[in-house]
């Protein structure tokens, strides 16, 4: 099994800078949001860099275009930010040290900000109606996507247990996000999306390269 974390403290940080990094940053921003205000209140966040979106004037977001990226490292509450950094903890750092760090911290933003993108589409276009959206889940959901990917396509690298923990996972988070309105659905598909998309373009590369060498 992957996912099982065995590293101690000081092994981990060695192993998995990135994740360690991304880690400490949502628990600062967190802090520093909470010291501040209430993590609930919806102006609050805003202030502090949550996403959002407004079907008739700015439908994408793009008026402030670093929303896209703060968004992902702030959360609403306690319970949110534990259980978004538990995953980002066990799940993260197979798929750090398979693209090595640059590689992998550009791929966590990058689905992340999908995530939000797709967000924005639905809502504006679709449900029309503003979009307000924290959390590392539409990253972390892309490091779901990549697994899938490999659990698909690349069956030996993972073993049974893994391959049946990341289907297992997909599909409680989609049927969990149905349910709980406060969760932002598509955020969550379109970064799980963007990293099976991303990983699959990666993963295309690396062969590539490994049959020219």
């Amino acid at each position: 099994m992957i996912f099982l974390r065995y590293e101690s403290f000081r092994g981990y940080l060695r192993a998995y800078p990135v994740t360690s990094v991304l880690i400490a940053l949502n628990l600062i921003y967190f802090i520093v949001v909470a010291m501040t205000g209430n993590t609930n209140d919806a102006g609050h966040v805003i202030d502090y860099g949550a996403f959002i979106s407004y079907p008739a004037g700015d439908p994408l977001g793009l008026q402030e275009p670093w929303r896209y990226v703060t968004s992902i490292f702030m959360h609403s509450g306690i319970q949110h930010l534990l259980f978004n950094m538990f995953s980002l903890l066990v799940f993260a750092p197979p798929l750090e040290r398979l693209l090595k760090s640059l590689k992998y911290a550009l791929f966590y933003l990058l689905c992340g900000i999908l995530g939000n993108l797709l967000s924005s589409l639905i809502s504006s276009y679709i449900q029309n109606e503003p979009h307000l959206a924290v959390g590392a889940s539409g990253a972390i959901y892309g490091v779901y996507g990549a697994f899938l990917f490999i659990s698909l396509f690349r069956k030996a690298w993972l073993d049974e247990a893994s391959r049946k923990t990341v289907y297992t996972i997909l599909g409680f988070g989609v049927v969990y996000s149905i349910l709980i309105p406060s969760i932002d659905l598509w955020g969550h598909v379109g970064g799980g999306l963007a990293g099976f998309v991303l990983y699959g373009l990666l993963d295309r590369a690396m062969t590539k390269r490994r049959r020219m060498n």
